[in-house]
């Protein structure tokens, strides 16, 4: 997922700068026990992050006997607006981050353009995916979202930060322990340390999760409550229901868990990335000697255990305890005749990012499965604790875990792992009011009945996901293609797909039916590697084709190909694509894709797939454009004919939309282009180096982040050409690694019909005022909202979306707007096909009467 990556933001309130933060955003509050919190994180002593032996830690170890108090998480407070009619609406106040970002400028107008497009203080990639995460975390915030998906909406923010800490701050850890900031040579401000950057991602984080924690324990649980969806406390259960869970423990936990001594004897336990344990602090009566354990939680058990003990108690139905707190309180099971002096929780993170030689490997599946292993084994970057946890206690892990930043340890005010909140088994009404209203996918208008290949000779089809559903579609299209005698061979690209992934299936089939099949399976797809490894054994096992990538690239495009033998000879049928093959992801991800039979594009997939699978340069393709190879330098062609048509009066605009935008290339040529007047708007959900509204730089830049329902996740790109749009779709980001270190396909949509869908879905997102952000000059996201806004957003007049649409979006937001006039359009395209087959019907049964 990610998740979704990939891994979504918007509300009726205002921003959280209010109660309970100084000026500059920092928590005032102080904790017993000797630390203090700050953003919830704890600042501990120097002094205590020096290593000792096995025996100086053994016999200085002390823990206080005094217990902090509990208390509330200090995030501010959160104020919801109303309009003059006191109807409560999304306002354009509302703004995101929080705070400006240490470290970042919000005036750089007087920065030279040179400077402009590679100054951290401009744009630094850790801070604008911080950014990009704070609009996701909105969603929580946001009153008029369902109550249970704002709830899915903080878990899916957390298992973000997650994700960050073990690939982007797991990276900075790397090159700060190689000494990278040796080598920096530009200016302090141009370019940071990893060091200095690691201060300042710790300083939004902090902020981050204590905002997080507010957010749950304040409003979320409060609310949720109230609808009788409870996570309880376990001090406050009844005694039946403690008997109740003692019984539990005793039969499903107590065998399965280990209690680990630390002493010299037993040295430190094996502790796995985001695995939740606890630190248990004992006496033992016999020497009154103080002694440290570990129990860790296996991560295969469930999260939360439901206090339904019989299928009548309606009550409990939707009533939960921590897995953690049950076991927290039957400690004294695991540890006989000893005295719990206290329990913590803490969860650590490992670095998931490694040193990759692939020049060196002499087999590419061998050492991506070896470094699965070794990434067991990985440094730790994170430490989270309970924030009752003592100071002692604290010190003691941080030196176990080989810590020494300040910045790596995190107190946690409320529940640890707010990721798994989204896996909380709440049973819920049909159509119930606390989550999204349904949505099935439909089968594209064309498709309905037919045959797939007859279709798509016929014309192009453009596949929108989750509107048109991916089952009917692409994974009909892969199995038709499997199951039909004609066709001759199958290939395809995977990235990432489900477990249970259909498509699999099928190129399995196709491959023991006789027919040619070649895969490749990208292995160094992050956190996928393992379950693309099986895929591969997979496929293999089944007599296809497998190859797993090619060297220092990722193959990230979305390809396949089709090749039938029909009366006139050999017929090619591609699908290219935005979003991977996978069945789940196209429930929540938009993604759009291009059914084809074009020879010309056919030819340019036969070239690709040699290119991939075998050796083979392709200089030049006939539509497709393809990278590292032409595509940087086929947009870097196009934004510069639309400088010179602005330069002779002619209409000259872009649109952009994809998931970031850094490369400094294509930033330089977008900021020349509104220099010379080119109207440029840029949707990107995500990291994007552009700042808008700099005098005769920026002006003529628009950038808008849309964070909603479903994963904004598609690639698309407009030039106008004179006049004469061009359109094109693709896997590409408009990111240095996209252009440069990854195989991306782009291809253009030249069907008028197809156009103009492009350019509604465009003309959607430029018309959203419910889930857009606009970016402001200071690099800060403005939630765009219904009300009126101090400085409104530059008005777009729609192209190809309906006036009702455009309306609709406006009001209710891109998404809903979509599903709309998807839902309309499918509805009258089944009337019409069952109007044709019951006139064809009564014409049969009068033909039949007459003879």
């Amino acid at each position: 997922m990610s998740q979704i990556s990939a891994e979504s933001g918007e509300t009726g309130r205002e921003s959280l700068n209010g109660d309970g933060f100084s000026e500059d955003g920092a928590s005032t509050v102080n904790l017993l026990g000797g630390f203090d919190l700050k953003f919830g994180t704890l600042v501990l002593p120097e002094e205590g992050l020096k290593k000792q032996d096995d025996t100086a830690q053994a016999s200085n170890f002390k823990v206080s006997d005094t217990k902090p108090k509990p208390r509330k998480s200090r995030a501010s407070k959160i104020v919801e607006v109303s309009d003059e009619l006191g109807e409560p609406y999304a306002l354009g106040n509302v703004v995101m981050p929080l705070q400006k970002q240490e470290g970042l400028e919000a005036d750089v107008a007087d920065i030279g353009l040179d400077a402009l497009v590679v100054a951290d203080l401009v744009y630094n990639k850790e801070l604008s995916w911080l950014a990009f995460n704070w609009r996701v975390l909105h969603m929580a915030l946001d009153v008029h979202v369902p109550l249970f998906e704002r709830l899915r909406f903080l878990a899916i923010s957390a298992c973000n930060i997650d994700e960050f800490f073990c690939k982007r701050v797991g990276a900075l850890k790397r090159q700060e322990a190689a000494g990278v900031e040796n080598l920096i040579k530009l200016q302090p401000r141009m370019a940071w340390t990893p060091q200095q950057q690691l201060k300042h991602i710790a300083r939004d984080v902090r902020l981050m999760v204590d905002t997080q924690i507010a957010c749950l324990t304040e409003e979320l649980l409060p609310a949720l409550n109230k609808k009788e969806i409870k996570l309880v406390d376990y001090d406050g259960l009844h005694l039946h229901e403690k008997d109740q869970l003692r019984l539990y423990f005793k039969s499903a936990l107590e065998p399965i868990l280990t209690p680990l001594a630390v002493d010299p004897g037993h040295p430190f336990p094996y502790i796995g990335n985001l695995t939740l344990s606890i630190a248990v602090v004992l006496r033992d009566p016999y020497d009154d000697a103080v002694q440290f354990a570990i129990v860790s939680v296996p991560s295969g058990l469930e999260r939360w255990k439901s206090l339904e003990f019989t299928e009548t108690d309606e009550y409990n139905r939707n009533a939960f305890v921590p897995v953690e707190d049950i076991i927290i309180n039957n400690l004294d099971l695991l540890f006989g005749g000893m005295e719990i002096k206290g329990a913590y929780a803490f969860r650590t993170t490992r670095n998931a990012d490694v040193a990759r030689n692939e020049e060196e490997a002499e087999d590419l599946l061998e050492m991506i499965a070896d470094e699965m292993r070794e990434l067991r084994f990985a440094p730790f970057v994170r430490l989270e604790v309970d924030r009752e946890m003592p100071l002692e206690v604290v010190q003691r892990l941080v030196m176990e875990l080989g810590l020494n930043d300040l910045n790596d340890v995190y107190a946690v005010c409320g529940p640890i792992a707010l990721g798994e909140l989204a896996s909380l088994p709440v049973k819920l009404e049909v159509n119930s009011s606390l989550v999204y209203t349904p949505w099935t996918p439909k089968t594209h208008p064309r498709i309905q009945g037919a045959d797939i290949f007859e279709v798509i000779r016929k014309g192009d089809i453009l596949l929108h996901h989750p509107y048109h559903s991916f089952v009917t579609s692409i994974q009909h299209f892969v199995e038709a293609a499997a199951n039909d005698p004609k066709v001759m061979a199958i290939k395809a690209t995977l990235y990432r797909t489900s477990n249970d992934s259909p498509v699999i299936s099928a190129l399995a089939k196709a491959a023991e039916s006789g027919k040619q099949v070649a895969v490749l399976v990208e292995l160094k797809a992050r956190f996928d590697e393992e379950r693309n490894i099986g895929f591969a054994q997979k496929l293999e096992d089944a007599c296809c084709n497998v190859v797993y990538g090619l060297i220092g690239l990722k193959t990230h495009c979305k390809c396949i190909l089709v090749v039938r033998k029909e009366d006139d000879g050999l017929r090619t049928y591609v699908h290219i694509g935005t979003g991977n093959y996978n069945p789940r992801t196209a429930s929540v991800y938009t993604d759009f894709g291009l059914l084809s039979c074009d020879p010309d594009l056919g030819m340019d997939v036969i070239n690709l797939f040699k290119y991939l699978t075998g050796y083979h340069r392709q200089v030049a393709y006939l539509k497709l454009l393809v990278s590292p190879g032409t595509m940087r330098n086929e947009f870097v062609w196009l934004i510069e004919r639309e400088i010179v048509n602005a330069q002779m009066g002619k209409p000259a605009s872009i649109i952009v939309k994809c998931n970031g935008l850094d490369d400094q290339v294509m930033v330089t040529k977008l900021y020349e282009a509104s220099k010379a007047g080119v109207k440029v708007d840029c949707i990107v959900r995500g990291m994007c180096r552009i700042r808008t509204g700099i005098p005769n730089v920026s002006d003529n830049i628009r950038v808008v982040s849309i964070i909603g329902r479903f994963l904004e996740h598609h690639r698309v790109m407009r030039f106008e050409n004179g006049g004469k749009a061009e359109y094109y779709m693709g896997s590409a980001d408009w990111m240095n690694r996209n252009l440069t270190r990854r195989v991306e396909v782009v291809v253009p949509v030249e069907a008028e019909p197809l156009q103009k869908e492009l350019q509604e879905m465009l003309d959607a997102c430029l018309c959203d005022r419910r889930n857009a952000w606009e970016m402001r000059p200071d690099g800060r996201y403005q939630l765009l909202g219904i009300g009126t806004m101090k400085t409104p957003p530059r008005e777009h007049t729609p192209q190809a979306a309906s006036s009702k649409l455009a309306a609709t979006v406006e009001n209710k937001g891109l998404h809903e707007g979509l599903m709309e006039i998807v839902a309309k359009r499918c509805r009258k395209a089944r009337k019409l096909i069952m109007g044709k087959r019951t006139e064809a019907s009564r014409k049969l049964v009068i033909k039949t009467t007459a003879v």
